[in-house]
């Protein structure tokens, strides 16, 4: 007997990161256990697209914005949900946040709610604007998680937020953690040799890694962290670079590093679709995130075998061990806090490498298809008990 197929409805399914990478191990996992799959996104990586089980619905992305595709992509969602379970009334409905309003599973990798930048004083009609687009992403995201029956959330703190912002009944939601890439294993020599070449570092020299998006919310906290290395820069005996890596307001961050004099300690490298390169020339990945559902740069990082400093309001601090509560950053706007945290890491950098391998371990057992499984279980639980009460 053919198992009911899955709709899963999300901006993008790729290998690329985030909540991409998710939905992309999601549906490749239930499509190789031989369920149909329909996607209803703007983009999907050809091993998808090309796979006999899945069939791709592709949406318009009207000028690449994320707002003014949303109607489309809730309104394209809604239609073929519709479709399918008036043919297959067992079919699951998958969505993330407010990709799609629809009384199925909703996946919250992001909470709008959660975070308000502050007022960006220099252009009052881009505040202006973006005030509106966040007005709009709120509303949408309330409907769309009061309407799920079951809510997935990517770590503890997401599922404080929606029980906080949402007033939900706390058995519809459950944490169901992101899983780790078989590639993130840890750095060889030669990978770190060869990665360090290609960027120009010089063998001996520490380097601190930020990747992240360098918007003008100033969510990411690399404002924060130029600051901070200003401080840390005025010490000559201070011998780390730091590189930023990050698609956004690239120019803004150039003026500020020139200003500030760090040309030479500082390196703004944009978007990079090679992550796995910057981390393996490494030493320290740095992450005074204000707001981080979870982190999946910080545990990619981890994996690698990198040391990692991430805000202690982050998702994925929640996973931390106690024995290394030192790396997490109590108060991302603190630029003096952080320089001093990162001078004490820089006493010992090898040490705190051997303290964060057991964690990398643990983080490694845990894959993407470790979490697709549970995903499935999880709603396949819930679905039995729904059927049950009725």
């Amino acid at each position: 007997m053919q198992q009911p197929p899955w709709v899963i409805v999300s901006g993008d399914f790729n290998r690329k990161g985030g909540m991409d990478r998710a939905n992309f191990a999601l549906a490749d996992y239930v499509a190789s256990q031989g369920g149909k799959v329909f996607l209803v996104t703007h983009s999907a990586d050809p091993e998808l697209s090309s796979n006999p089980m899945v069939k791709v619905h592709l949406v318009p992305r009207p000028g690449g914005s994320v707002t003014l595709s949303s109607p489309f992509l809730d309104y394209s969602g809604r239609s073929v949900a519709r479709k399918v379970q008036a043919r297959w009334p067992a079919a699951t409905v998958v969505s993330n946040g407010a990709s799609c309003v629809w009384p199925g599973i909703n996946w919250a990798h992001y909470i709008h709610h959660a975070w308000r930048p502050a007022a960006q004083a220099k252009s009052l009609v881009r505040d202006g604007s973006a005030k509106l687009i966040q007005s709009f992403h709120r509303k949408r995201e309330k409907v769309a998680y009061l309407k799920a029956r079951l809510i997935l959330a990517n770590s503890n703190l997401t599922r404080a937020h929606l029980l906080q912002h949402f007033s939900l009944d706390p058995s519809r939601v459950r944490t169901l953690y992101l899983g780790s890439d078989p590639a993130c294993r840890p750095i060889t020599l030669d990978e770190r040799n060869t990665a360090r070449l290609s960027f120009g570092i010089p063998g001996s020299r520490q380097v601190a890694l930020f990747v992240g998006a360098i918007g003008r919310d100033k969510r990411k906290g690399i404002d924060t962290l130029v600051k901070a290395w200003k401080l840390l820069c005025n010490d000559p005996a201070w011998d780390v670079d730091l590189l930023a890596a990050g698609a956004g307001d690239t120019d803004a961050l150039a003026i500020e590093v020139t200003k500030l004099g760090l040309q030479k300690r500082v390196r703004i490298l944009g978007f990079s679709e090679n992550v796995h390169q910057l981390l393996a020339a490494a030493d320290l990945l740095v992450s005074p995130t204000r707001y981080e559902a979870y982190g999946l740069n910080v545990q990619e990082a981890i994996c690698r075998g990198l040391s990692a400093m991430v805000s202690a309001s982050a998702g994925i601090a929640e996973r931390y061990p106690t024995d290394l509560n030192e790396m997490l950053i109590a108060d991302p706007n603190d630029a003096s806090a952080l320089a001093d945290k990162l001078r004490e890491w820089r006493k010992h950098p090898e040490q705190w490498s051997l303290r964060f391998e057991p964690f990398g371990k643990m983080l490694r057992n845990y894959k993407w298809e470790d979490m697709a499984r549970e995903f499935v279980a999880l709603v396949e639980t819930t679905s039995a008990d729904s059927s049950h009460a009725a």
